[in-house]
């Protein structure tokens, strides 16, 4: 091979800048590296007591010049052995490939290199795509940006630079898609999650499968590797359509030819009216292409869902409740927006309301006629009631086996959704209507014309005496770790009566659904996947949705907390003020309960745990350890009065739950 020609790049003719770029003895004889002015990279080296500037980027598939070696004279490409001449970017003898070049001058204070001006960014496809999910009011994305969707990154940065959205940067996909999730369980509104091509984006489907069974609207990105080597097994190759089309209502790639404003206007109106996961892949050169499309966005593409339910179910609805003397009232999480209308309806009856686990917090359990959880998560207050009860007035509700709503009842049945309403058996009464409307027009109906029974007093019978049997389990002590009934009771006292909290799953959670007394906090859960790990992502999308307006707190045991430790770093970065209640017993209390249940022996439930609080504390966010009651007070305050990221780990014994 001849010597590479090493003559110096003669100063441009159109505009430049001299940048310094290395001091005079930074890089050693013989050596390249990469160095960066505005949005260029380059390979700069160091042979022959001379210097050299090129282009970073190898033509063939984009290898990086800076990270590879001198050879005689040549700088090899560390990706396919590629020669350039490290001065003029000129290939060997026989080769016409070429790398843009740049002049080069060692001055006393280091070498500087003429670069010119950054080129005015080009409006993109991916720009068209961002316009229009900003304008179905996506505000908030979580994920994590590579390789495979950069292009798409940076439309994202300069809507965020435009104020348009926020980009939270995660440690683990799946805890985007969980925090994208519980945004919009919280809020109805849209959120994003946001992945590369292969891993990137198959660690979101867990919390996509999340918000898809409990009716959450999300929108998940995609990278995808470039179209011309896609299906032929390259790095990272994933059928994306594939995999996402069981979660995703609406699954499409972005091609070039697309109408890509369209294709996202799609995407956003399925998660919004659907209530429910839609999907869009985005092949790597699709996303930088250039594009003068207009975005799209909402305006004429929704309606009101406030629908009045038929007259003859209205009808039939208002005699079975006429008739009854012990209606009870249950409510899932699909009436949680509805709740004024129907608390109006229950008092009008003197009528006892429980929420399914998924709608707890809809009524407060300090009205005169909530009855708290009914279900294996529970309040015998609650099941009490429905025992008593002689009509089952049933609202948003999916008639899980976890709630057990007694089929042998007659029920009327109020949904939005025709599917849902005697899912899986008959009902005396499905009523297809707006939970609020339909409430609103049974009591204008009924107005005083019934037979039913004012059961408040019995409602507070029931509550004292389920309070002084709560009071008894306070004082339980095996001297293996605090009490559920003792923590909950302390968390109530404490924290803000509008507070968001998000439960993760196991013993934590039944304790918290059977325990703690809502006022009028807002909370969620992974209801119907039950996918452990949820509870401190979905704090950090119930923080980006409504900021320190309202207390977040979060609750969970080690084993869910474990699964997305990391993100107390993502919590610290962003400033997330997040109060998080961690449950340490050092395993899976929940299974261990459950072999026990089938007298099976106790096995590979026991975990291996750090110190949470000093975790916390390594993390940049406050950590507090309790292990005794009269410590709780304290710890709690301290938290929840803390500015950012707090985590209370709380020993517990795993028997008293």
């Amino acid at each position: 091979m001849s010597a590479p020609d090493l003559t110096p790049v003669s100063v441009p003719d159109e505009p430049f800048e001299w940048h310094r770029v290395l001091g005079a003895d930074e890089l050693p004889e013989g050596r390249v590296t990469t160095v960066t002015v505005g949005r260029r990279s380059l390979a700069v080296s160091h042979y022959d007591g001379g210097y050299g500037a090129i282009d970073n980027r190898c033509p063939h598939q984009g290898g990086p010049l800076g990270e590879g070696s001198i050879e005689k004279g040549w700088l090899r490409c560390p990706w396919h052995g590629y020669d350039y001449s490290p001065c003029t970017g000129g290939s060997p003898e026989g080769n016409d490939d070429q790398v843009p070049s740049f002049a080069v001058e060692t001055r006393a204070d280091g070498v500087y290199v003429a670069v010119p001006p950054d080129p005015e960014r080009v409006r993109t496809v991916s720009d068209v795509l961002v316009e229009t999910m900003v304008n179905w009011g996506v505000t908030a994305v979580f994920g994590m940006v590579g390789h495979s969707n950069l292009g798409f990154a940076d439309a994202m940065r300069v809507a965020e630079e435009r104020g348009d959205l926020r980009f939270f940067g995660i440690r683990h996909e799946g805890a985007a898609s969980f925090a994208a999730g519980a945004y919009g369980k919280l809020t109805n509104d849209l959120a994003a999650c946001f992945g590369i091509a292969g891993p990137g984006s198959t660690n979101l489907l867990t919390g996509l499968y999340d918000a898809q069974v409990d009716r959450a609207p999300v929108l998940a990105l995609s990278g995808q590797v470039p179209s011309k080597v896609k299906g032929r097994g390259a790095f990272q190759d994933v059928d994306h359509e594939g995999a996402f089309a069981d979660v995703a209502a609406y699954s499409e790639a972005v091609h070039s030819g697309s109408d890509h404003a369209e294709l996202m206007n799609m995407a956003c109106k399925t998660a919004v009216v659907g209530r429910n996961v839609a999907h869009l892949v985005l092949p790597d050169e699709v996303q930088t292409e250039p594009s003068d499309a207009d975005a799209g966005g909402p305006l004429g593409r929704v309606a009101s869902r406030q629908i009045a339910p038929p007259a003859a179910a209205l009808d039939a609805a208002v005699e079975m409740i006429r008739g009854a003397t012990r209606p009870m009232f249950i409510v899932g999480h699909g009436a949680r927006g509805d709740m004024r209308e129907i608390i109006a309806l229950a008092e009008s009856l003197g009528a006892p309301i429980a929420t399914t686990f998924k709608g707890k917090g809809a009524i407060s359990d300090r009205h005169e006629l909530g009855c708290g959880v009914l279900g294996r998560s529970g309040t015998p207050i609650a099941s009490w009631m429905m025992n008593e009860s002689d009509l089952l007035v049933v609202f948003g509700a999916s008639f899980s086996n976890h709630t057990g709503i007694a089929q042998y009842k007659p029920i009327v049945q109020v949904d939005f959704d025709p599917m849902a309403l005697g899912r899986f058996h008959s009902v005396e009464v499905p009523v297809l209507g707006h939970g609020a409307v339909t409430a609103r027009l049974l009591t204008e109906r009924l107005g005083d014309d019934h037979g039913c029974t004012d059961l408040r007093s019995e409602v507070a019978e029931r509550w004292s005496i389920w309070r002084a049997e709560k009071a008894s389990r306070r004082t339980d002590d095996k001297h293996l770790g605090l009490n559920a009934a003792s923590l909950f009771d302390a968390l109530g006292r404490h924290i803000d009566d509008d507070a968001v909290i998000c439960v993760d799953v196991g013993n934590n959670t039944y304790s918290f659904g059977r325990y703690f007394e809502v006022a009028e906090q807002s909370v969620l859960m992974s209801g119907y996947l039950g996918s452990i790990g949820f509870g401190f992502p979905a704090a950090m999308g119930a923080w980006a949705a409504v900021g320190d307006t309202r207390q977040i707190v979060g609750v969970s045991g080690d084993a869910g907390f474990g699964q997305y430790a990391m993100e107390m770093t993502t919590a610290v970065k962003y400033g997330m003020n997040i109060t998080h209640l961690l449950m340490n017993n050092s395993q899976l209390g929940k299974i261990s309960k459950e072999q026990r249940a089938a007298k099976l022996d106790v096995w590979q439930t026991s975990l291996h745990n750090p110190s949470f609080a000093a975790f916390a504390e390594l993390c940049g966010a406050k950590g507090i350890r309790v292990e005794r009651v009269e410590d709780l007070d304290a710890a709690l305050a301290a938290a929840l009065a803390h500015d950012g990221p707090a985590l209370v780990e709380a020993i517990t014994d795993p028997l008293l739950v």
